[in-house]
């Protein structure tokens, strides 16, 4: 009886600030995973700066190709398919990631596999053991919110998403207000551990059957009680105020994921995107879910992040369905999880 070959798979991601490659065999174990951070240069600017990264992309591409390769000691003989970050994420940046990867899979004649970076996101759970159907996956980063039904592999629907401020971006922009260095969220979830929420900040539920989210309010609310605090010439401790924004977010964000799971009847929940590193939303999450027969999934740190394993899992399951891209891929800011 012939044993199936492994299907190892070089992937790359570039979407905003992290130059990453990885090597994955069969679509669930690393063999390596590098990932080259730019927060160093983007701080002392307070956020992203798009032109920067793209130039920093370039830097360091070849180098991290070469360190990851060597580091799963195989060649581009021994690959399966190449994979990369289609979208979305900024349009420079990405086509940084593209023109690798395109270059790559021409020379070795290897498939070339595009790859929704929310996808990814979701898939990085699949590192950590094998994903059961029905899921519901709840999506938590600086660009997205969503909540994600999954009948099958490669599967979407977005049931639920933000209507405006995805929650990542608002850590950043209350981050911002209490003069706390960038990045903000792991900043504000440190400080609010320190904390009591005793502020009575909104929580936008919006319409009673609705799973969308909404943290615009919340934000301006935060900026408004220091703003006016500081008019009466009050004090508010900056680690309550923390304290009371996680708060509201947490609840919204486990309120809405548990009536998810329970109305689609979901045998699993993933976590995913780099607010899943948020100790605070893991403790809650752990909490809610301890006494549920669903199956709850929140990666670890390293995989919470932007990297190109979580690429890579994704792509191996388009592998599998032959779902290949040709040298006409470009980078896709505005990509569609569910097209």
């Amino acid at each position: 009886m012939e044993t199936k070959q492994d299907e190892l798979i070089l992937a790359i991601e570039t979407s905003c600030d992290e130059t990453a490659v990885a090597v994955v065999k069969n679509g669930t174990e690393i063999i390596a995973n590098v990932v080259s951070s730019q927060i160093e240069s983007h701080k002392r600017f307070g956020g992203v700066v798009p032109e920067v990264a793209s130039r920093h992309h370039v830097e360091q591409m070849t180098a991290i190709i070469e360190t990851a390769m060597d580091e799963a000691e195989v060649s581009f003989t021994d690959l399966a398919a190449i994979a990369v970050t289609e979208g979305p994420g900024l349009v420079g940046a990405l086509l940084i990631g593209v023109s690798a990867a395109k270059a790559i899979a021409f020379a070795h004649d290897l498939p070339l596999i595009g790859v929704h970076h929310i996808a990814g996101h979701i898939y990085a759970n699949r590192l950590v053991r094998e994903l059961q159907f029905p899921l519901v996956s709840l999506v938590v980063s600086g660009g997205h919110t969503e909540l994600v039904y999954m009948e099958g592999h490669g599967s979407y629907e977005v049931i639920g998403e933000t209507r405006d401020d995805a929650v990542g971006e608002a850590y950043d922009k209350v981050a911002r207000t209490l003069d706390l260095p960038y990045p903000g969220g792991p900043q504000i979830d440190r400080l609010a551990h320190k904390g009591e929420p005793t502020l009575d900040l909104p929580r936008a539920w919006l319409e009673p059957d609705s799973f969308d989210f909404s943290f615009s309010g919340l934000k301006s609310a935060v900026i408004n009680t220091l703003h006016n605090a500081r008019q009466r010439g009050e004090q508010i401790k900056p680690e309550d105020l923390a304290a009371s924004f996680q708060a509201s977010v947490i609840d919204v964000l486990v309120g809405k994921t548990k009536r998810a799971v329970e109305e689609y009847q979901a045998k699993q929940l993933l976590v995913a995107g780099g607010v899943a590193a948020n100790k605070g939303l893991r403790e809650q999450l752990e909490k809610t879910f301890a006494d549920n027969d669903v199956d709850l999934i929140i990666p670890p740190l390293s995989l919470c992040t932007d990297n190109a394993a979580m690429i890579a899992a994704a792509a191996s399951i388009e592998l599998a369905k032959g779902n290949y891209a040709d040298f006409r891929l470009n980078g896709n800011p505005g990509l569609d999880l569910e097209r």
